[in-house]
């Protein structure tokens, strides 16, 4: 993994990008969905972390560094903003009112092999009746995604998955969305990786960065 002051280098870089174009479009909403909460702590990492803490951390840091690194271009909203436990078709039922152009669920992995490392994506599987404009975007963010933790961070890519979790399934119709999986809390390093703040703003950064490729991109 790269050293930590690549991250610090990197989101003061971003202070200088050009965002004439994506401020002069509507402003996109997206939800973030910080999976887990209260009684469900998802993955304990082998250092003691939780997984429900990690996401909501980074979610949390996504809307600030949204706010006061990109005047808040971006419209977004959280499934959750305290550690409370919201079941998963509260999550998607706020997806289909709220019709988002872009829906993210932030996860932590877990893993028996604790050499498990890296970073994965999941999207819906392929399914006929899915929209293919909604498939496209949903890969091509995917895609921006991984590329900024191999590029940004160093991370391991373990690419994209396509698999049929309820907050993809239920959702699929309404809104391009991925299923994100920040490294395993299983393997040493990326557990301790995931406790430091520099690392929590480098996840958030990642996310926001990948989706303001989109917008420059006009994918939605």
């Amino acid at each position: 993994m790269k050293r930590l002051w690549i991250v610090c280098l990197w989101i003061g870089f971003a202070l200088f990008c050009n965002r004439t174009q994506a401020q002069e479009n509507r402003r996109q909403m997206v939800i973030l969905d910080p999976g887990h909460g209260g009684m469900d702590s998802g993955a304990i990492g082998i250092n003691g972390i939780k997984e429900k803490d990690i996401v909501l951390e980074v979610a949390k840091e996504a809307i600030r560094l949204n706010k006061e690194l990109f005047g808040n271009t971006l419209d977004i909203y959280l499934t959750r903003y305290k550690d409370t436990l919201i079941s998963l078709s509260n999550r998607t039922k706020l997806v289909k009112v709220l019709q988002p152009d872009v829906f993210i669920s932030i996860h932590c992995n877990q893993a028996a092999r604790k050499a498990a490392q890296g970073i994965e994506v999941y999207v819906q599987q392929h399914n006929t009746s899915m929209s293919s404009e909604l498939q496209f975007v949903s890969e091509n963010l995917s895609e921006a995604i991984l590329l900024e933790f191999d590029q940004a961070l160093g991370f391991k890519i373990r690419g994209i998955k396509y698999a049929n979790f309820q907050v993809l399934r239920e959702t699929q119709y309404d809104s391009p969305g991925v299923l994100l999986e920040i490294g395993f809390l299983s393997n040493w390093e990326e557990a301790e990786h995931s406790r430091r703040k520099e690392s929590v703003r480098g996840y958030a950064m990642v996310i926001i960065q990948a989706l303001y490729q989109l917008i420059d991109a006009e994918y939605y």
